[in-house]
């Protein structure tokens, strides 16, 4: 009698608290969508829709206005791949990630270990290296737009005291993609720099000290203690990285207006074209859902191939 009622008592005990732990999880549930729904309800309105309305509309004829006339099915994807334009856009878009991801990277990496160092006055610069995250694209984009100046641009005054020739920077086919890619990095290092910066303080400088106990050089230390610490850091910025430099639009627009001869039309710029220079809302929603896949894709891909060399803690 008295094991039946400890057994009975100790399935009460344990019930009652399970209900008040699922009540208490939808109260948290309704709270946590409470504070989300302003958020959810600014994506829906800039993020979801057009997202939607866009396929929507990819797969029919516009009028200037945008709105849909005729169902017209995959015709509008087939007619960007027949059109020499969008397969140019492509292979400049590639080319610009080329140019400008490792570069940012890179040269955010290097200035980040100089700042980590211990040195008089480095808090100065610091503030000088992140200092690009405070401007604005257009602020950028017109700031290097009179360093690129023919005649007046800093950088041929610069080249012609050393005696090179001036240089076409933003009406030369081939130089005016590196132009704006030097913009985008220079763009790009004031936010990776504070997070790899940030990154670095967080490695534990006992792993340093074992390392130089052992006789560890700089280099040996950079290679198996701060870039293996640093790598979740580094997935975190080249990821992001990628998926900016597709949506780079502010400093085309101001520099070369996707010329000269289309050699800096990037996708994303030729989408901008399409739709509001041409009213072809149809063929623009198409690149832009072709966009979005091929960023999706690729990002997937970072994170399945990439991520395995990633070192958690």
């Amino acid at each position: 009698m008295h094991r039946s009622k400890t057994v009975a008592e100790t399935i009460k005990q344990y019930r009652v608290p399970s209900t008040r732990t699922f009540w208490q999880k939808t109260a948290n549930y309704r709270t946590a969508a409470l504070y989300l729904l302003p958020s959810l309800l600014l994506f829906s309105v800039f993020m979801f829709y057009p997202m939607i309305y866009s396929l929507y509309l990819s797969f029919f004829f516009t009028d200037a206005q945008g709105s849909a006339t005729t169902f017209v099915g995959f015709e509008n994807y087939l007619y960007l791949f027949q059109q020499a334009s969008f397969r140019n856009s492509l292979l400049v878009t590639l080319l610009f990630v080329a140019y400008t991801v490792p570069a940012s990277v890179i040269l955010a990496l290097f200035l980040a270990l100089i700042a980590n160092e211990k040195l008089r006055g480095i808090g100065f610069f610091r503030t000088i290296f992140a200092s690009t995250l405070g401007m604005s694209v257009a602020a950028s984009a017109v700031i290097w737009l009179f360093m690129f100046h023919p005649t007046t641009g800093i950088l041929n005054a610069a080249l012609g005291l050393i005696g090179i020739p001036a240089v076409s920077w933003l009406t030369n086919s081939t130089m005016a993609l590196i132009s704006v890619s030097i913009t985008t990095i220079w763009m790009n290092t004031g936010f990776s720099f504070l997070i790899l910066l940030g990154g670095l303080q967080n490695i534990d400088e006992h792993l340093y000290e074992s390392a130089r106990i052992d006789g560890a050089g700089y280099f040996y230390q950079l290679r198996r203690i701060t870039v293996p610490m640093l790598s979740p850091t580094l997935f975190f910025i080249i990821t992001i990285t990628f998926i900016n430099s597709f949506q780079s639009f502010g400093q085309v627009d101001i520099l070369t207006g996707g010329g000269p001869a289309e050699a800096t039309n990037l996708i994303i710029y030729s989408i901008y074209r399409e739709a509001f220079i041409y009213y072809q809302f149809g063929p623009a929603s198409a690149q832009a859902i072709l966009l979005f896949l091929a960023v999706l894709v690729i990002t997937l891909l970072q994170f399945k191939f990439g991520e395995k060399k990633v070192h958690y803690q």
